[in-house]
């Protein structure tokens, strides 16, 4: 199965080309090959490469920088997988698109279920609620797959962040009121192809590791799993605080609840998440 991915820089894309199955041939492109705001350079390179699958992890995903750079959000998050959608109809190419729990306002208390209704806060989530609309408008046959608080052992998102601020400080004070479900980037590579290698998947699907967390519950557990795996300095203690959404302000408003309902992945898929602390663990190792 020839299969195109997007954003390959980033860390969903490193993990899908490590993660990807022997029988798949994976093709993978950056912004430097493939601007999926420009829909002209999207159908030329489809038409070129021909694959079976594009599998879209490409956006823009500074959350707190949209709310000053929203027409390049909207470009990345809404207009590129418009583009796709289109290439794909045209083309008959299946597509896989990732997606956010920033789509949801965070004011149910249970977990959202992926026929939930949109209303994100911000400019981010709006993006990436549009780009949901665009392929569901364009080719209902595609699959949507939201995830969330993902982060890997590299680059730049929360864990690597906190280990270097826990590295540098001897104090942290970290949002206690905001919940959500860690998510290791390995984790939505995997069921990403999964969904790929299964052609009836259609529609939006959830995937995170199991289990809740504040950001709090999160940064404790990367300080303690990372002094036991040698990230941090076992004889530099760190105090971590909790605080609340209002000690610590953004530009962009965040979903005070955002676990996502993962049964229909579980149901159809037969993937069965393990819980985001053992993730975090073995990764960390």
């Amino acid at each position: 199965m020839k299969t195109l991915i997007t954003g390959k820089n980033g860390q969903l894309g490193r993990q899908l080309q490590k993660q990807a199955p022997a029988h798949i041939e994976v093709i993978a492109h950056g912004r430097e090959t493939l601007n999926i705001a420009n829909r002209e350079q999207v159908l030329a390179l489809l038409k070129k490469e021909k694959p079976d699958v594009v599998i879209n992890a490409a956006a823009y995903t500074a959350v707190d920088r949209a709310e000053f750079e929203s027409d390049q959000a909207h470009a990345a998050n809404a207009l590129g997988p418009q583009n796709l959608a289109l290439a794909c109809r045209a083309l008959d190419i299946r597509l896989i698109h990732v997606s956010t729990d920033f789509v949801f306002d965070g004011r149910q208390s249970h977990p959202y279920q992926p026929g939930d209704n949109r209303n994100p806060l911000s400019v981010y989530g709006e993006s990436k609620a549009r780009g949901e609309e665009a392929i569901e408008a364009i080719l209902p046959q595609a699959a949507i797959v939201r995830s969330a608080w993902v982060y890997d052992r590299e680059g730049r998102n929360f864990v690597t962040t906190m280990l270097h601020l826990m590295s540098e400080r001897d104090q942290l004070g970290v949002v206690a009121d905001q919940t959500g479900t860690p998510t290791w980037a390995g984790t939505l590579a995997r069921s990403l192809f999964t969904l790929a290698d299964k052609p009836e998947a259609r529609g939006i699907y959830h995937c995170t590791d199991a289990g809740t967390a504040s950001w709090y519950d999160f940064s404790v557990a990367i300080y303690e799993v990372g002094r036991v795996a040698g990230r941090l300095p076992r004889d530099k203690p760190v105090q971590i605080d909790p605080i609340s959404t209002r000690d610590y302000p953004t530009p962009a408003a965040r979903p005070l609840y955002s676990v996502l309902d993962n049964a229909r992945l579980i149901n159809e898929m037969g993937l069965h998440p393990q819980p985001w602390r053992h993730v975090l663990k073995s990764v960390l190792s």
